[in-house]
């Protein structure tokens, strides 16, 4: 019950929560008490921001799982970076916008083989811009499943955002849903579906890490719409 209430953090919020616990109690002894009020606020919200509540991925073979929460962008047809290796034939990309208020623990949206990683440093523009995908700074990866199907997913900086960290290497086999990164302070990830995989969201959807089903490589279907409420 208690870790529904108030979810696990991020072993990497602790020492960020840590500075502001120190400064906040400065403030106090020092009898700023306004300010050391703003500084109890602040310590709180980056408790908030370092969440990392437990999520209950499908066990389905096919599925690509959402590896952010947040809103889903107008999905597109592109050329995948070359630093992926995924050739230049077109795929569907699925961007996910994170704000500061999402989780920004990132998860790995299918099983499979980590093949290739490439970090690239960048500009650090608004990541819900379409230009984002390459001015900004980024992290590359490219996943080789099972059956010999591919994906790549790449995590990218934001406006605020001034740290990519990604907690993998290649080679190393991933679990669908399990922890892979983490973007310090909102951001962007960017999803190059397998050709023969279907998207399964739409512009403006919200996802969760870990537990929304994105696309889906057992069905052929119509590109889907919705309807604001």
């Amino acid at each position: 019950m208690f870790s529904k209430i108030i979810p696990p953090i991020h072993p990497e919020g602790h020492k960020f929560a840590a500075v502001f616990l120190i400064v906040t109690l400065l403030f106090f002894w020092m009898n700023w008490t306004v300010t050391g009020w703003i500084g109890v606020v602040l310590t709180l919200w980056c408790l908030y921001f370092f969440r990392d509540p437990v999520r209950v991925t499908p066990d389905v073979e096919g599925l690509v799982i959402a590896p952010a929460d947040g809103l889903v962008l107008p999905l597109v047809t592109v050329t995948p970076p070359l630093e992926l290796g995924l050739g230049d034939a077109p795929r569907v990309r699925i961007s996910i916008f994170m704000n500061v208020f999402d989780v920004h623990v990132n998860r790995a949206p299918t099983s499979g083989t980590i093949k290739t990683m490439c970090y690239i440093p960048g500009k650090f523009v608004n990541a819900s811009l379409d230009k984002a995908s390459v001015d900004n700074e980024r992290q590359l990866l490219a996943m080789e499943l099972a059956d010999g199907k591919t994906i790549g997913f790449v995590q990218i900086a934001g406006l605020v955002a001034r740290r990519i960290l990604c907690f993998v290497s290649e080679g190393q086999k991933m679990e669908a849903g399990e922890r892979f990164g983490l973007i310090r302070f909102g951001s962007r990830v960017d999803v190059y579906l397998d050709p023969s995989m279907t998207p399964m969201v739409i512009d403006g959807q919200r996802t969760i890490a870990g537990e929304t089903v994105i696309a889906d490589s057992r069905h052929d279907e119509s590109e889907r719409t919705g309807i604001a409420s």
